[in-house]
């Protein structure tokens, strides 16, 4: 299956000064498999080592860090010779092996010409380890998420409807021939999410109750994790927290409150699980900004923020939501369906490479996300329905005067002013093309 990132893997292999390469990403993302798939495309050959099959691969980096000698070792072990510039060599599971880690810092120093990508289930939990000598500085980085919205149509075979979609013009309304199957990927997607399994089960079967049973798995091998590789100490808080999610986004202002988590608990005593669940990439956090002003890093309240999941399929099937309340958007899914929008955006913006924040005005008003790309601030403000009229975003644009602003919702294309603000109105199976519009 496509998956944008190749483009990135592509920059990186042809980039002198690149570094060894760790790819992020929550599990079950597809990381193992884009990788595998770039080096057969991209490489005469690729020798591939598993830490978490193989065990007895740590001993190669028990020695020492002379990657001369590793080298070596591993060529003898694969039976192939390595070859800079035509070898790509792949460190799978390297979670597994804390000094592979480490050796990362002498392949950088000592052999950089070497191709050289390391991926592994909760590296980011690895990074954090404080037993774990990091080698800061000494490689590149790169965030694999779960296929977005354009993937998934692309996996469906109707790469035409982006095609025609990627240059449409604000002044002609999408027609029926290309919104109403867009349309109905789109709901398709909030039900099978961008897990990679689950859609291939989706392209296989075209069946929710096959589809769901792959997401149960899914979720299921996270709650292993936990189990696993999470400590002890913090092992039901996580559970807590991640049971949380799903309810604490379809609170009428979706904060995430500590209490609302266990009675009785505190911030302080859950704060460290929540960001194990951030480190594993199962959850992110949108931060408050009540001032947009550059950077929106410099003003963003950390002690306030919303809680999403990385996966709209996971949370549908967490959240207990069956295909047919979404396809059919019955009235009973009113307050979750708010909730699955916003989570369906912060995905869409992530995958286009924005930090999105919220902003909000006392108890007044609110904007959904406000995000910077290069000199502008850029507001968005999501609606579930075709009710796009928003006293908050009037608000923000009356006080702000952001250059441009949008609408993400279900009704067509249009492009409006707001308090003399330039406002387009996208809807929701059009938010991967957004950079487009400014």
């Amino acid at each position: 299956m496509f998956r944008e990132i190749t483009s990135e893997l592509i920059k990186w292999k042809d980039n002198a000064q690149r570094k060894p390469l760790l790819m992020l990403g929550v599990r079950q993302c597809g990381k193992t498999y884009i990788i595998k798939e770039f080096a057969r495309d991209h490489f005469s050959n690729s020798i591939y080592l598993n830490f978490e099959e193989s065990e007895n691969l740590a001993a190669i980096f028990d020695y020492d860090f002379n990657v001369n000698r590793i080298v070596s070792e591993i060529e003898l072990l694969s039976g192939q010779k390595i070859i800079p510039g035509e070898t790509i060599l792949i460190f799978d599971e390297i979670q597994a092996c804390t000094r592979a880690i480490t050796s990362l810092k002498y392949f950088c120093e000592n052999m950089r010409e070497l191709h050289l990508i390391c991926a592994g289930s909760l590296l980011g939990v690895a990074i954090k380890n404080e037993e774990v000598s990091f080698p800061v500085g000494k490689v590149n980085r790169m965030q694999l998420y779960p296929m977005n919205f354009r993937e998934f149509v692309i996996a469906n075979g109707r790469d035409d409807l982006l095609e025609i979609l990627s240059s449409w013009k604000t002044d002609r309304p999408v027609p029926d021939l290309y919104s109403i199957p867009m349309k109905k990927l789109w709901k398709e997607y909030y039900v099978v999410g961008g897990m990679p399994e689950a859609v291939q089960t989706w392209l296989d079967t075209h069946d929710y109750d096959e589809v769901e049973v792959v997401q149960r798995e899914i979720l299921n091998d996270y709650a292993d994790d936990f189990s696993k590789h999470a400590p002890l100490k913090d092992l039901a808080k996580i559970r807590w927290i991640w049971d949380s999610v799903p309810v604490q986004l379809a609170k009428e202002n979706n904060k995430f409150v500590f209490s609302h988590v266990k009675e009785g608990k505190r911030s302080k005593e859950l704060e460290d699980a929540l960001q194990w669940l951030k480190d594993a990439g199962l959850v992110s956090q949108l931060y408050l900004v009540e001032k947009p002003e550059t950077p929106l890093s410099a003003f963003a309240d950390k002690t306030y923020f919303k809680v999403y999941m990385s996966d709209i399929g996971l949370l549908r099937v967490k959240s207990g939501i069956s295909p047919e309340t979404i396809l059919n958007e019955t009235e009973t899914y009113k307050r979750y369906k708010g909730a699955f929008a916003e989570n369906y955006v912060l995905n869409e913006l992530r995958a286009l490479r924005k930090e999105p924040y919220f902003w909000r005005s006392g108890n007044t008003a609110e904007v959904d996300f406000i995000y910077e790309d290069h000199e502008l601030i850029i507001p968005v403000e999501v609606k579930a329905a075709d009710n796009t009229q928003a006293k908050s975003y009037k608000e923000y644009c009356k006080k702000y005067k952001p250059t441009v602003g949008f609408k993400i919702s279900t009704k067509n294309i249009a492009e409006n002013d707001c308090e003399g603000r330039r406002t387009l109105s996208l809807p929701s199976y059009m938010v991967w093309c957004l950079e487009t519009y400014y």
